[in-house]
């Protein structure tokens, strides 16, 4: 079965918790070695009540979130986020999505699909951003199903 995309749907939304392993991991992960991503006394020093999460790391879930929906042979091309309210550990990211854009030859299945995306957590809103991603062929188009 073909799946249909159009324009205004919704994507399921997907919840992260936020544990200090991921926190700090991504981090580490992303080679971003700031103090304040780690280090919860050195956080404190300089006026936050804990670690948070890097932009890199918000970044990865943002694409984790579109291929988990679009499927692993959809392609990232574009995504641009920005950060609002940290992401503290012990919270819940709820990143939720709807698709704005849709393109391709006409008559024929889209071929990119821009998604609005937001994120929010306990304290507010964390990232918005857009992602342009690249629809795979689906096996069944192709066998002219």
């Amino acid at each position: 079965m073909t799946q249909a995309y159009r324009v205004g749907d919704e994507l399921p939304p997907l919840d992260i918790p936020l544990t200090r392993t991921l926190i700090v991991a991504g981090a580490i992960a992303s080679r971003d070695y700031q103090d304040v991503h780690h280090d919860a006394d050195l956080a404190k020093e300089k006026g936050s009540p804990d670690i948070f999460m890097n932009i890199l790391t918000t970044n990865g879930l943002v694409g984790r979130y579109i291929t988990d929906h679009f499927g692993p042979a959809a392609v990232l091309r574009k995504v641009a986020i920005r950060l609002g309210a940290p992401n503290y550990p012990g919270d819940v990211m709820r990143l939720t999505g709807r698709i704005t854009e849709l393109s391709g030859p006409a008559g024929e299945a889209p071929v990119r699909a821009t998604i609005a995306v937001t994120g929010d957590n306990g304290i507010g809103r964390h990232v918005t951003g857009t992602v342009t991603v690249a629809l795979p062929a689906r096996s069944d188009e192709r066998a002219g199903a």
